[in-house]
């Protein structure tokens, strides 16, 4: 029985997560609203530099950059990343921006169909799913990831990782190249270090867009 018992241990610290894993969400800079291809305006481009030059200078060697294929994501991470040592990136098109959740209250002016937030609301849900987790046992150093991404994705992570309620994702707001950061911990316990962190930009070259 001893054996046993011993040997069910050591299984069982073979497949128990031991590793932290830092994610730095960060959302897009000021985009062009009047374009289809909304690309980042000069200000935006100015802050996604004032983003990587931040994030240089904090002393934290990041693992990989995921980014949202869409054009304003791609172009911050880009231009962020121009200021980094290399590190490894890739795109996904799970993180594009959209609808995740019937907020409440409900906002005036933005009221997308239901069936948007069916079929984007899916979507990111299983882009929270595939990013927001613990580290696999096969993990065993601390992880530093950056998520180029969208507001409203961030602002449904964060509920949903924090385990409120996922239709009070609008009330959050975060500025354009604002830093968010989750630590999830080897247990499953998840922590909020800062949201949608702005220091990096001047008052002047804050946006909300």
């Amino acid at each position: 029985m001893e054996a046993n018992e011993e040997t069910r241990k050591e299984l069982l610290k073979e497949v128990k997560p031991t590793a932290t894993r830092h994610i730095f969400l960060i959302r897009h800079g000021q985009y062009q609203l009047d374009s289809k291809e909304k690309y980042l305006t000069a200000l935006g481009r100015e802050q996604a530099i004032l983003l990587g030059k931040s994030l240089a200078e904090n002393g934290t060697k990041f693992d990989k950059c995921i980014y949202s294929t869409m054009n304003r994501a791609t172009e911050t991470a880009q231009l962020m990343m121009e200021q980094l040592p290399p590190l490894k990136s890739k795109s996904d098109s799970i993180l594009e921006e959209g609808a995740p959740y019937p907020p409440e209250p409900r906002h005036g002016d933005w009221r997308p169909r239901l069936k948007e937030f069916y079929t984007e609301g899916s979507r990111i849900e299983a882009a929270f799913r595939k990013y927001i987790h613990r580290a696999s046992p096969k993990q065993k150093e601390d992880s530093y990831e950056l998520i180029v991404c969208h507001a409203n994705v961030i602002r449904y992570f964060i509920c949903r990782a924090l385990q409120f309620p996922p239709e009070g994702w609008l009330r959050m707001s975060i500025g354009n190249t604002g830093i968010t950061w989750l630590v999830i911990r080897p247990n499953g316990n998840v922590s909020l270090r800062y949201l949608g962190e702005i220091g990096h930009l001047h008052p002047d070259k804050l946006t909300f867009t």
